[in-house]
């Protein structure tokens, strides 16, 4: 994806009247990409904060999947269309940072404008992943997510498995994946969303194996990716091998859109998917649900480590009057609240992003009442994050994780094994590197 600047795009101040009265609300528009019942949620914070005052008012608008979102975001820089607000998933952080000119860090616009805005109160996983180099947060953390594993417990029992037990590691999930199918239970064993944000980049956070050099892309734009490494290989492989065997299904890729409705007609006994899938699956699932943690391989030295977040953060953009950043840093401290981090965690599943709103959410009594709620802050927390499990910052990662995608898919069809996958998409995924150094010098 090439640089998007204010110069190269010729973006201008946005001039929109807000209203005929001088009372009238200054208005901000925000661009989302939250469908379905996390939409709905969205949509419902963003109301309170306009009831709870009169001074501003921000209009949120679902634009599709994040890569979507993005897009057209782009696209409205070049006809000075910008929105206020972008949500933007973490895989495009690094292209974000390097939109010089385009963006306005949320550090400044909080100190600009006199609102509350502390580092520390941030978790520690959420706070590294979208900080610049002195430290200074670019973004605003605002869902936050980790792939965990989701269970059909009436399918446990009816196959004989003790359903207050997940399976802990793939040699236990495969052979859970086989007495379930022997039994009847079910048809298949497994399934997963997003392959390349499970099976590959939380896979090798959770086995603290790079996914490249300088530290997964924190160091500097001349990382490479070197993933291609036996580990990503074997388990490639393998589920190859359990989706032979009928104890994997593969569910397409990019956002593996078959695997929650395999998970809801019950043709899959376990799903992966993001944490914050809980919303969605408390409203879909017949069946009650159990919860755990991604599995690892016993055989690795130091496995499991901890995994990684997912989600979006908020990015303020360039190109607004100073009324309306004043209307955005109010609505980012609005929802630094305890209270109402606290109530979209619970209500969706996404990570507590605040040690208040973790704090509070235990004072509430809220995982005691729904047990399996903290399983995502204990498998982000498991240990302290190595320079392999703090994450990843790629530039034209949008575009590297569809090759992923692509170069798995060749695995789970026969077409490639999986070290022959694993060694194209690092190859097609460093060219995509090079082009935004270029791009970025």
């Amino acid at each position: 994806m090439s640089r998007f600047t204010l110069h190269t795009l010729a973006v201008g101040v946005a001039t929109a009247s807000l209203s005929l009265s001088a009372q009238a609300a200054t208005e901000v528009s925000w661009w989302h990409a939250m469908g379905g019942q996390l939409g709905e949620i969205l949509e419902g914070i963003t109301e309170d904060f306009n009831q709870s005052q009169d001074d501003y008012r921000v209009t949120p608008s679902y634009r599709g999947t994040y890569a979507e979102t993005m897009t057209g975001a782009i696209a409205a820089f070049r006809a000075n269309e910008q929105p206020h607000i972008l949500q933007v998933f973490e895989v495009g952080t690094g292209t974000m940072m390097n939109a010089e000119g385009a963006i306005y860090p949320v550090y400044e616009l909080m100190e600009e404008h006199g609102r509350a805005f502390d580092n520390d109160a941030f978790l520690p996983a959420v706070v590294g992943y979208y900080t610049d180099t002195n430290g200074n947060m670019l973004s605003f953390p605002f869902n936050s997510s980790t792939p965990i594993m989701y269970y059909n417990r009436d399918m446990f029992e009816e196959a004989g498995l003790d359903p207050e037990q997940p399976p802990e590691t793939w040699e236990d999930l495969a052979e859970a994946s086989r007495q379930i199918v022997e039994s009847g239970a079910a048809s298949c064993g497994f399934t997963s969303s997003w392959p390349s944000w499970v099976m590959l980049e939380n896979f090798s956070a959770m086995h603290n194996s790079p996914l490249g050099t300088l530290e997964n892309g924190f160091g500097g734009m001349d990382t490479e990716l070197n993933f291609n490494n036996e580990l990503v290989a074997r388990h490639w492989d393998n589920l190859h091998d359990w989706q032979e065997e009928g104890i994997y299904r593969w569910a397409g890729p990019g956002t593996g859109p078959d695997s929650e409705p395999m998970f809801y007609s019950q043709d899959c006994a376990v799903f992966f998917g993001s944490s914050a899938s809980r919303a969605d699956v408390a409203a879909n699932a017949e069946f009650e649900v159990g919860f755990g943690m991604q599995p690892y391989y016993a055989d690795v030295d130091g496995a499991p480590q901890n995994s990684i977040i997912g989600g979006a953060t908020l990015w303020a953009l360039q190109g607004h009057s100073d009324d309306e950043y004043a209307a955005i840093a109010a609505f980012f401290e609005y929802l630094s609240q305890p209270e109402v981090q606290a109530d979209w965690h619970q209500q969706t599943g996404y990570l507590p992003i605040t040690q208040a709103a973790w704090d509070l959410s235990e004072e509430q009594g809220y995982y005691d009442e729904n047990p399996g709620a903290d399983i995502s802050l204990k498998q982000m927390t498991l240990n302290e994050p190595t320079e392999n499990s703090k994450g990843l910052r790629f530039g034209n990662f949008v575009q590297i994780r569809d090759i992923i995608s692509e170069e798995m898919e060749a695995v789970m069809t026969g077409g490639k094994s999986g070290q022959e996958a694993a060694d194209d998409a690092v190859e097609r995924g460093n060219d995509l590197l090079r082009d935004f150094e270029s791009a970025n010098q």
